[in-house]
C-alpha cells in the first residue's frame, strides 16, 4: 500500500510539473521581446555584454523622481546604452508630495527628448493607491505629452491600474503592468514579470520586461521627425525683351 502510494504521489508530482510547463510555454507565447529597467541600485553596468544577449532590445532607465530627485547613473546609461545599440527610454517616479509642475521641471532637466528612442515612462508605484491625487497625475501626463510629443507610458501595479486607470478615460495610453507572481489580468503593453532577474553585464539583480504579443516595439517607439517640406527649386527669371526704342547697353569695353 505504501508503496502504491509512492507511485500515486510520484505519478501526481510529474503530472504537476508537466501542467506548469505547458502553462509556462502558454504565458511565453503570449509575449514576445525582452527589455530591462535599470537605475543606481545596478551599480556600474557593462552595456557591451548585456546588448551581446540576443534576447535583449530595449532598456528603460530612470532619469527622475519627484521634484529634485535625479538618478547619479542616469546620463552614463543613457550614453552607453545606446553606443551598445540597444533602444532607451527614460521614467519618472512619481510623488504625491509634490505639484505636477514642480515635477515636470526635474523631467525636463534630464530626459532629453532627442536622446529616447522609446516613449518615455510615468512610474506609478503601487503604495500610492490610497493618496494618488488624481487631478496632479492627470496634469503631469498632459505636460509629459506636450514636452515630448506623445502620451508617456503608465507603469503601474494592477491593483493601481484597476483603481485608477481602467476607465476609458485612459484607453488610449500604453499600460506597463508589474507582476511578479503570473500573467497579468489587466490589458497591458509592456509587463515587468521578475524583479529577480540575472544577465552578463548587471552583479545583482535586474527587472525583466516582455512586450504582449499583440504589440511590438513599434507601438512604444518615439515618433519620427517629420521631415520640412522640400522648397521648390528657385528658377531663373527671364531676360526681359529689349524695347524697340531703348538702345542696348553699351559694352564695358566700347565705353
Amino acid at each position: 500500500m505504501r508503496r502504491m502510494k509512492s507511485v500515486c504521489r510520484l505519478l501526481l508530482l510529474v503530472g504537476i510539473i508537466a501542467n506548469l510547463q505547458i502553462a509556462a510555454s502558454g504565458l511565453t507565447a503570449q509575449v514576445r521581446t525582452r527589455g530591462i529597467d535599470v537605475s543606481k541600485y545596478q551599480g556600474n553596468i557593462n552595456w557591451t555584454k548585456v546588448a551581446k544577449d540576443s534576447t535583449i532590445k530595449f532598456v528603460y532607465i530612470k532619469a527622475t523622481e519627484g521634484t529634485s530627485i535625479q538618478d547619479p547613473m542616469y546620463c552614463t546609461n543613457i550614453t552607453k546604452a545606446k553606443k551598445a545599440g540597444l533602444l532607451v527610454g527614460s521614467y519618472h517616479l512619481y510623488s504625491s508630495k509634490t505639484t505636477a509642475y514642480q515635477q515636470m521641471g526635474n523631467i525636463r532637466k534630464m530626459i532629453k527628448k532627442n536622446e529616447q528612442d522609446l516613449v518615455p515612462v510615468l512610474d506609478i508605484e503601487g503604495h500610492h493607491s490610497g493618496r494618488l491625487y488624481m487631478e496632479r497625475v492627470d496634469k503631469l501626463l498632459e505636460l509629459m505629452e506636450k514636452e515630448y510629443g506623445v502620451k508617456p507610458i503608465i507603469y503601474t501595479s494592477e491593483k493601481v491600474y484597476k483603481l485608477h486607470f481602467s476607465g476609458k478615460k485612459y484607453a488610449k495610453y500604453h499600460i506597463f503592468i508589474a507582476n511578479y507572481r503570473g500573467y497579468p489580468t489587466t490589458r497591458f503593453t509592456l509587463w515587468q514579470y521578475t524583479e529577480t532577474g540575472h544577465i552578463s553585464g548587471i552583479s545583482g539583480y535586474v527587472d525583466f520586461i516582455r512586450i504582449h504579443r499583440n504589440h511590438s516595439l513599434a507601438d512604444i517607439r518615439m515618433p519620427k521627425k517629420k521631415k520640412p517640406a522640400a522648397k521648390p527649386a528657385a528658377t531663373a527669371a527671364a531676360p526681359a525683351p529689349a524695347s524697340a526704342t531703348t538702345p542696348p547697353a553699351a559694352d564695358a569695353a566700347t565705353k
